[in-house]
């Protein structure tokens, strides 16, 4: 006689399948620090040199002392804002995470002196914030557009673009940003022209301290400086 419906021997296996550890699939949540270790964890002190990728951030471009300018902490408020919000769209819309990365800056002067006499008055700015590739140009406009509404206008400067800044000196610096100096001036003065380099783009800094949580005498700053020969 033929058995109804489902046999013991069927049960039994789909039980032991049932047993068995299921594997789950989980997008990977991205950490540029972690994942980039030669760009954000130079040693400390010592100047190395890296090849520093085309990468995308948001940007924003100002002036003046980053101290005293309004222009500059609305830069700040509005990169961020604009980060958080692509970066829960493109949880919601791809399934992507990733931690926002520290802020970053260009800074430049018409005199490379003025950065290690904190001249601050005279010093351009770019700040900016690393996004992934598979943030769009759409998910940055509509994110753009969510800060308007909260923070007002965009900055005109405002955009989402490629940095490529390719060889580069860099180190970590550990103390105040007002203590950079001493630094930067062993790297002007005795590191570049002892290798036969010259400026290839602006200094270039980043934050990997949240000032608000660290003490200043234990902020850590990657300071970069992009290159080329001399002869060029």
């Amino acid at each position: 006689m033929q058995s109804l419906g489902v046999s013991v021997d069927f049960l039994n296996r789909w039980s032991l399948l049932r047993l068995q550890p299921r594997e789950v699939i989980v997008a990977k949540k991205i950490d540029f620090k972690k994942e980039r270790k030669t760009l954000f964890q130079p040693p400390v002190g010592d100047f190395v040199e890296v090849d520093v990728p085309a990468m995308r951030f948001v940007m924003v471009d100002g002036n003046g002392d980053p101290n005293t300018v309004t222009s500059y902490r609305e830069a700040l408020e509005w990169l961020y804002t604009v980060s958080y919000a692509m970066k829960f769209a493109a949880k919601n819309e791809f399934d992507r995470d990733y931690v926002v990365p520290p802020l970053e800056g260009l800074w430049w002067a018409e005199d490379p002196a003025d950065f290690i006499l904190r001249n601050k008055d005279r010093w351009s700015w770019t700040m900016m914030i690393l996004v992934p590739d598979f943030v769009t140009e759409e998910m940055f406009c509509t994110a753009r557009d969510k800060a308007a509404q909260k923070l007002g206008s965009a900055p005109k400067t405002s955009r989402l673009a490629s940095l490529a800044e390719g060889r580069c000196l860099q180190t970590m610096h550990i103390g105040s940003y007002d203590d950079e100096g001493p630094t930067l001036a062993r790297l002007h003065d005795e590191i570049m022209p002892r290798s036969d380099l010259t400026f290839n783009g602006p200094h270039h800094e980043i934050y990997i301290s949240d000032p608000r949580r660290v003490a200043p005498d234990r902020l850590k700053t990657v300071l970069r400086q992009p290159v080329r020969p001399s002869e060029m």
